[in-house]
Formats: structure tokens, C-alpha cells, sequence
């Protein structure tokens, strides 16, 4: 099969799948098909597992042409970076740092952003180019402008656009900062996620105008968040739902390791006690979300064993908090250890109740209002605040 009739069955192949998804409206389907996805797609890409946060083998299209047509036409993100950028090799490196976006994810993005054309777009992390293009294609190169920190993830954007004939403004600087010169903007869309939403972002948009950014706490679970600015300083709006991006550089968490929270040999200065919550119950995406939201500062780590059961650490970010919980498979009853001024497990059991409580709302019932002063997560409407564990 020669190249012209793989990349024209693969992309047919993937629309079929982004409409039957729902991902892909008639809207933004002609500029898909004026904007190819292999134009914005190096000659070596990771893709992505099942599970949405892991990556597979390297795939080279130098060396097996078919793979990597297969790859690029498929419906998983492409990692093409690794520890900004200072990994080389056909090898995984320890951090992915950036990516050809889950095309299912792209096309809902691009629809939640709910533009008829002629607005004005910031673009937050510009990546390998392909959603700048698309937005290009749909509002001219002229009303988009696209921010990326990397200057050589910039760079070679910049030559895929230039190549595909289309010329957003590029700027290369911290996307946390947006990009003052250009605004007011009628959007802005972030490809990176970030934990509090840069307020720079809030006063760069017009009133009336949307803010979508995949947003997630620190302890985990993520989902994209739509939001109206208010022309007051302040934007509020609902989840929409589940994401799973690389985070914004400034926003990046500094985690220690287990061993910097213990004073001494285990169990160290802990707490013994059990419980019947399983650690399984407060594992999924959703879940950590729930929970993310109302215990801040915290994170958890898992610690796996041959025999396939596992340690759940829990983390404060200042270095003053522990909880472990040990999960066995066939038990009712957990072992958990706690230490500090933070009892976390204690937080985590009470953050999962209270959802758990409310009938396990998913995302679309969390909405998040943002302010000079900072943010604030809520269920079903700004008058009722998640409750904090701190």
C-alpha cells in the first residue's frame, strides 16, 4: 500500500471513529480533513496504552512505515517528548513532556470551546502545532495565537504550520503568563493541565468569553473545566469531562520520595488502627478527583508487591504528614498507619464518604469559580463549596 493510500485510509478510518464517538461534529470535520494529523507527527512517537496514562514501545516511521501510520491514525495521544527534551534515544525517558494530543480528546476540546468563527484564540501550549492548525483552518491564522514554553517544541511547530500554510502567532514564553500584547481574546484553551487556573488567563478574556483547560488536584483525577468570564475578574463554569494532560511547567509538583516523611525504622512515629474502606474504592480517576478536591496539599503514591497486593502512601505536600493503607486481596478489613499533624487517611475516608454520600456525582457536577483571590470548587452551583480537609 503505497503512502497516499495509508494516510487516506487511516484518516477516514479515524473520522468514522471521532463521529460515531461523538467527538468529531460536522462543524469541525472539514477542518480535519484540511488538516491532516501526520503533518504534525515526528518520525518517532510513543503512543499511548489503553489506560490513557501509560506509553508503549517507541515506533519509528523510518523503520516500520506501517506502525507508525497505524499509530498516528489511531485514537490514542502520541507522546513526542521526554523530560523536556533532554531524553535521546528510541527508549522511554522518566517524564513524558509532550504530546500529539487523543484526537478524541482534541475534538471535544475544539466543540466545548463552541466557536462560529471570527473569534479570537490564546492557545496554551502549542505542542507538535496540530490544534493551532486546526483552529487556524477554522478562524484564520490571524485570530490565533499559540504559547509554548519549549523553544524547540516551538520551533519545529512552527516549520510543520508553515509547511501545512498556516501562521498563528507563535510566542515562546511561560503559557501560565497567557500572552497580554494580543488580548482581549474571545478564547482561550489550554493543552496542558494545571491545578489552579493563572488568573492572567481570567483577565486576557473578554466578558462573556470561555476559559477550557483541563484542571486536576494535586492528589489526582483531572477533567476539563468550561468557564465564563465574568468582566469582574472573576470566571466560573462546570466540568465537562475526564482528561489526563501533562501539566503545566510552572504548576509541576516537587514530589519526595516515602522515605522523606519517616523519622525512624517502620512504622516510625505512626499510628496503627484498620479500617473497611478499601483502598481499591478510592483509586478510580473520578474518585481521586472527589477526593483531590476536598483534601489539598496531598497526594498518594502506590508501593506494589510480587504477590500483587500493595501499599497506598499518602503524602502531604509540606513534608509533615503520613498515612499508609496496606491492601491484600480477599481482606475486609486494612491495616493503616498514620502520622503527623494531618491525619490523612482519616481525610482521604472522610472526602471519599461525603462523595460517596452525595450519590457519586461525576464531573459534570463539580464546577469551579475562579477569583483574584483564588479558586473554589463546588457541586451543582457556586453556593455550595466541596468541603476542605486541610
Amino acid at each position: 500500500m503505497s503512502t497516499e493510500d495509508m494516510a487516506e485510509a487511516g484518516r477516514t478510518r479515524l473520522a468514522s471513529a471521532l463521529i460515531a464517538n461523538g467527538s468529531l461534529s460536522s462543524d469541525w470535520l472539514g477542518a480535519y480533513n484540511a488538516v491532516p494529523r501526520h503533518l504534525f507527527v515526528p518520525d518517532t512517537v510513543w503512543p499511548g496504552m489503553a489506560d490513557g496514562v501509560r506509553q508503549g514501545e517507541a515506533v519509528s516511521r523510518k523503520k516500520d512505515s506501517y506502525a507508525w501510520w497505524n499509530a498516528v491514525y489511531t485514537d490514542v495521544p502520541l507522546t513526542t517528548q521526554w523530560d523536556d527534551g533532554e531524553h535521546a534515544g528510541a527508549g522511554r525517558g522518566a517524564m513524558p513532556s509532550s504530546s500529539n494530543s487523543m484526537p478524541t480528546m482534541v475534538f471535544s476540546m475544539l466543540k466545548a470551546l463552541e466557536v462560529r468563527g471570527g473569534e479570537r484564540v490564546l492557545e496554551i501550549g502549542t505542542g507538535t502545532g496540530w490544534n493551532a492548525a486546526l483552529l487556524s483552518h477554522r478562524l484564520g491564522s490571524g485570530n490565533v495565537v499559540t504559547v509554548e514554553v519549549d523553544a524547540s517544541s516551538a520551533a519545529e511547530a512552527q516549520r510543520r504550520l508553515a509547511r501545512a500554510a498556516y501562521a498563528p502567532l507563535p510566542i515562546v514564553a511561560d503559557g501560565a503568563d497567557g500572552y497580554a500584547k494580543g488580548a482581549p481574546y474571545d478564547r482561550v484553551i489550554a493543552t496542558c493541565s494545571v491545578r489552579d487556573i493563572p488568573h492572567a488567563w481570567v483577565e486576557q478574556t473578554r466578558p462573556g468569553g470561555v476559559i477550557l483547560a483541563p484542571w486536576g488536584p494535586e492528589y489526582g483525577g483531572e477533567a476539563l473545566v468550561r468557564l465564563t468570564a465574568g468582566g469582574d475578574g472573576t470566571a466560573s463554569g462546570h466540568f465537562v469531562t475526564s482528561s489526563a494532560f501533562m501539566r503545566l511547567r510552572r504548576q509541576r509538583a516537587d514530589r519526595p520520595s516515602s522515605l522523606a516523611y519517616l523519622s525512624g525504622p517502620w512504622p516510625a512515629d505512626g499510628t496503627r488502627s484498620s479500617t473497611g474502606l478499601s483502598p481499591e474504592e478510592i483509586g478510580g480517576w473520578l474518585a481521586m478527583f472527589a477526593i483531590g478536591v476536598q483534601v489539598p496539599e496531598a497526594f498518594p503514591l502506590t508501593e506494589r508487591y510480587a504477590d500483587g497486593s500493595y501499599t497506598l502512601w499518602l503524602h502531604d505536600s509540606a513534608v509533615t504528614s503520613w498515612a499508609t493503607a496496606d491492601w491484600e486481596p480477599g481482606r475486609d478489613e486494612y491495616e493503616i498507619v498514620q502520622s503527623g499533624p494531618r491525619r490523612l487517611w482519616d481525610a482521604v475516608a472522610e472526602a471519599w464518604t461525603w462523595w460517596d454520600d452525595q450519590g457519586r456525582p461525576g464531573f459534570d457536577r463539580f464546577g469551579l469559580t475562579v477569583t483574584a483571590d483564588g479558586q473554589t470548587v463546588w457541586l451543582d452551583s457556586p453556593d455550595k463549596p466541596v468541603p476542605q480537609h486541610r
